[in-house]
């Protein structure tokens, strides 16, 4: 019996998500590591605008969850796999949101304006304040290293369900490895 995937918008986030994150995560690292100038300052506009499509991506991965739905228990899968799945999946989707939103206020706060790939600025989030800054940007740097954590365990997983136990889980988001 095959097993059913997500719809194929859910797809297409999940994977332009997925994209984007492996992009902003080491971009931010480098960033925060090299010596103050046009260098650090390019990267901290590339980092603050591929933020700003993932809480996008975010928000309409949400109305497509809501529209499609998902699909159901894949059969076989162990009650506590699917409780830990769903547990990550829930903290994934809470961090695309929170980690964005944290780096907006952080840069806010500092007094760096968010440009978005040079098209529009957003708003200020909050008012200019050095001190919350810290706290800001401290809050969206310790997430960024949760986040790591989960996207380890998260590709681990899938790894170990696509090509180790071959029961069709990975092919839910990646129908191309249909076993």
């Amino acid at each position: 019996m095959p097993i059913e995937t997500y719809a194929r918008p859910a797809r297409w986030i999940h994977w332009l998500t997925a994209l984007a994150v492996l992009l902003v995560i080491p971009a931010g690292f480098i960033m925060m590591n090299m010596p103050s100038g046009p260098g650090q300052d390019r990267l901290f506009d590339l980092h603050r605008s591929v933020g700003t499509l993932i809480l996008a991506l975010a928000v309409l991965r949400v109305a497509v969850r809501i529209a499609f739905g998902a699909p159901p228990r894949p059969p076989g899968l162990p009650d506590w796999q699917w409780r830990i799945a769903n547990f990550t999946h829930h903290l994934l989707y809470a961090l695309i949101f929170v980690m964005p939103l944290l780096g907006w206020a952080a840069s806010s706060a500092f007094g760096a304006s968010v440009s978005v790939f040079g098209l529009f600025t957003l708003p200020n989030l909050v008012p200019k304040n050095e001190a919350m800054s810290e706290v800001y940007g401290g809050a969206h740097e310790t997430l960024a290293f949760l986040m790591c954590a989960l996207l380890a365990a998260h590709i681990g997983a899938a790894l170990y369900h696509g090509f180790v136990k071959r029961d069709g889980v990975l092919s839910r988001m990646a129908p191309w490895l249909e076993r």
